[in-house]
């Protein structure tokens, strides 16, 4: 009996004993770990931020974004100038833009600064959520490492746009969750112990959840930056679910379904559909304040006033009627109806990133800076292949861990990369590009970290075999680096020659 209370078992069956929650015994040496990765992460991001532009404009999209913002900070705070037209994505991460244009003024580092240091955040919050899963700061770390090393989340970071901004909350949201995870088994292990959890069949209440409190709002934000945040409200929820029942189950409940459906439903609701939704709401406060942004007085003039829905106010029927039409304009950016981009991807090429993006690209004779006469500089968004390539055996070991050996490590890690990328394939007709794709790589990092670890092996393990663990990571850590060192230049804009240029493009693809 002895025997199996000591055993730790990461599953989430009934197997589990009911004090399987995290226990920080490192504390101070994982803070020291994450701050000196994170600060690494920074000098990358931060390095040589305001360069390249479009002479002294932005590239790419951030020619909506980054004038959108300086409106936000300049006007209202809202991009309310008719001259956009239909502005057609929520205004969170505009607003994050224009900190960095309040701060810097209107240049490079203005319109980059918030999507850096987004960047480095999201590298301090895979560290903790990985340490956090795996129990080890060593395998943390190296999630951290990978993070850094990923060309799609450093491109996104050193440009203004948004998608950086939508993988930075919800993997903070992910984060909370795993946090009240551990949470609520700290809660159900002192109600064991105090001999109350037969108190009802339905096990204990939770009382008030403030990591859930705190992913509800977080996700809300994501929604607010982007509308694809609302798949990972779907996920998440049904993960939330899935911890509730595990918790109730491995702590003996008798009914821990239906417990879950009585005590923890109701409250998940609020904190993970209600809370979204009012924070979504108030992001808009600058629409709703402005006289003059898109569709603000919709109601009385391209919609009527009365209706079944008359008893709603007009600013939100008018948001309504505003959302209506920006869904309709992405309805309508289709291959079916001619909008085609030289770049476009599917997301059948996103995992190992087959298809990647073209930011910026310069030649010619007034490029300067390499060995010729006539140099390129170009800023592409690529995945760093040593990780990239590998990501669908890392997703098929994933499952297996999860489906064979109940590993609810990888099912958190599954559930972030599924609602990242599988509701995409509803929509295949749609014009698709590959920086959707950069909410997948947080997720794919956790995956990879996981893995590493298992290859390291556990502490109760032999030396030798800890040391060949050990070996085969440092050595695959190194590959992932001199990836990252090689595509440097494609990744920053540096000058290069032209042959340098054709031996970066390894697919036919990537031309």
């Amino acid at each position: 009996m002895a025997l199996l209370t000591e055993r730790f078992v990461v599953s989430p069956g009934p197997s589990a004993p009911a004090a399987d929650f995290y226990r920080d015994t490192d504390r101070r040496r994982g803070w020291i770990v994450t701050l000196v990765i994170t600060a690494i992460a920074a000098i990358t991001r931060f390095s040589m931020l305001r360069y390249p532009t479009d002479a002294g404009t932005p590239v790419f999209d951030e020619k909506h974004y980054a004038p959108q913002a300086w409106q936000v900070w300049t006007g209202s705070g809202i991009e309310d100038n008719p001259g956009y037209g239909l502005v057609v994505h929520p205004p969170v991460g505009k607003q994050l833009i224009a900190v960095g244009e309040a701060i810097f003024g209107y240049n490079g580092w203005g319109w980059r600064f918030s999507a850096a240091l987004a960047g480095t955040m999201l590298v301090l919050i895979v560290i903790r959520i990985v340490r956090r899963l795996a129990r080890s700061t060593l395998v943390g770390a190296i999630a951290g490492i990978l993070l850094i090393a990923d060309g799609v989340t450093f491109v996104s970071s050193r440009i203004g746009m948004l998608d950086i901004f939508l993988a930075f909350f919800v993997t903070a949201a992910l984060g909370c969750l795993v946090v009240d995870r551990d949470d609520v088994r700290r809660r159900m292990a002192t109600v064991r112990s105090e001999g109350r959890m037969h108190a009802s069949r339905f096990g204990p209440r939770m009382g008030v959840r403030w990591w859930r409190f705190g992913a509800g709002i977080l996700l809300g934000l994501a929604c607010g930056t982007k509308w694809s945040g609302l798949y990972f409200i779907a996920f998440f929820g049904l993960l939330s679910v899935a911890f509730d029942v595990a918790a109730r189950r491995a702590n003996g409940v008798q009914r821990p379904w239906i417990g879950t459906a009585v005590r923890d439903i109701g409250p998940a609701l609020y904190a993970l559909v209600v809370i979204p939704v009012i924070v979504y709401l108030c992001t808009y406060a600058g629409w709703f304040a402005s006289e003059t942004s898109v569709d603000r007085h919709a109601v009385g003039n391209q919609i009527g006033t009365d209706g079944p829905f008359s008893f709603v106010p007009g600013a939100l029927r008018s948001l309504w009627y505003y959302s209506g039409n920006v869904l309709t304009f992405h309805e309508g950016l289709t291959n079916s109806a001619g909008n085609i981009h030289p770049w476009e991807s599917k997301p059948w090429s996103w995992p190992m990133g087959l298809r990647p993006m073209l930011y910026y690209f310069a030649e010619g004779d007034t490029v300067q800076g390499c060995s010729t006469t006539s140099c390129v500089k170009a800023i592409m968004l690529i995945g760093t292949p040593a990780m990239w390539w590998l990501a669908v055996p890392m997703l098929l070991w994933s499952l297996w861990m999860m489906l064979v050996r109940r590993d609810w490590r990888f099912a958190v890690v599954l559930t972030g990369y599924g609602a990242a990328y599988l509701p995409w394939f509803a929509t295949l007709d749609r014009q698709m590009y590959y920086f959707y794709a950069v909410a997948l790589a947080p997720f794919m990092v956790m995956g990879f970290a996981l893995v590493l670890g298992q290859i390291i092996g556990r502490a109760r393990a032999s030396a030798e075999r800890r040391g060949t663990g050990l070996m085969l990571v440092c050595l695959y850590l190194g590959l992932v680096i001199a990836n990252f060192i090689w595509l440097w230049p494609i990744l920053t804009g540096m000058p290069i020659t032209p042959e340098m240029w054709q031996r970066q493009l390894w697919l036919p693809s990537w031309r």
